[in-house]
């Protein structure tokens, strides 16, 4: 309930689906701008096809998606393109998406599939910059930025309008170039070559890697290792600890996930939910039973 007044030199609005809300709540909103939200859904069905590569399917309606090998066993189909009228918030497939779904992998692919055969589906609500388009497809997938200089009385604003996770390298660069022109000293692009976290693998050698954690740790098995690797890079090294033995990183809820690593995940990554666990920092709930959720929700609430 406290409230603060701060003063900036510039403001960044990078608020998603809410960067127009935002731009009304401080007064700076203009007709001329805005964003156009339009969900996107995936559903997971078991394994379509043997390969790790990826099918693009042409629809009759000009619009494409795509068939991606996924978690080894199984197969990602998506997306679609829906408006969203509601506000910002959580989004599920509707029936409609399903269908529009499987009639495209059945139109293309010799096994069929079914709303039955779904075993995971997820939505998301992308925050597009209206270009009036005529319908949600169309609408540019390009982000665009927004700069106002400010005067006297207000301060520079920058704002962003859509942008997808694939490009953020690129759009932080062009923020960059903004920003700059208020802050001198932000003019050197660096991200092009920076590493996430975790990922400074030696030599960028992910097998090297993993026979390290082998030696360092010989007394875990190479699934657990390799699965953990993968999710966490180098910083798998602050999961295992001073562990020996699975038995060692405490309750194993099914899947190799173990009561060290969720508690690696609420320390470090903000997890508070078995769906966050399980879904949101990795895809194991399509591995383990659904009783693994209840488990790991009953371990939160005690821890």
């Amino acid at each position: 309930g406290e409230t603060r007044q701060v003063q900036a030199k510039m403001l960044v609005n990078a608020a998603g689906p809410w960067v127009e809300a935002l731009l009304k709540c401080i007064g700076r909103a203009r007709n001329d701008r805005g964003v156009r939200l339009v969900k996107g859904s995936h559903l997971v069905v078991p394994r379509l096809f043997e390969g790790d590569h990826a099918f693009m399917l042409q629809n009759p309606d000009r619009r494409i998606v795509f068939a991606i090998p996924y978690e080894n066993q199984f197969t990602l189909i998506g997306t679609t393109d829906e408006p969203w009228t509601q506000e910002p918030g959580k989004a599920e497939i509707s029936q409609g998406e399903i269908d529009y779904l499987c009639d495209t992998v059945n139109r293309y692919f010799e096994k069929q599939i079914a709303p039955s055969d779904i075993v995971w589906s997820y939505a998301g609500i992308r925050p597009l910059y209206d270009d009036s388009a005529a319908n949600a497809s169309a609408v540019t997938r390009d982000y665009v930025l927004d700069f106002e200089k400010g005067d006297a009385t207000q301060a520079p604003l920058l704002s962003i309008f859509g942008g997808k996770i694939t490009t953020y390298r690129k759009l932080a660069e062009h923020v960059m170039d903004h920003v700059a022109q208020i802050f001198p000293q932000a003019v050197s692009p660096w991200t092009a070559g920076a590493k996430l976290p975790g990922g400074d693998l030696p030599g960028g050698d992910f097998e090297a890697f993993v026979r390290s954690l082998s030696s360092r740790w010989p007394g875990m098995p190479d699934k657990l290792l390799r699965r953990l690797a993968r999710a966490y890079g180098t910083k798998v090294v602050k999961v295992l600890g001073e562990a020996h033995s699975p038995a060692d990183l405490g309750e194993n809820f099914g899947g190799g996930l173990h009561a060290g690593e969720i508690d690696y995940l609420v320390a470090n990554e903000w997890a508070r939910s078995a769906e966050d666990v399980l879904y949101r920092r990795s895809k194991l709930g399509l591995h383990v039973s659904p009783d693994v959720g209840k488990a790991i929700d009953a371990y939160l609430a005690k821890r």
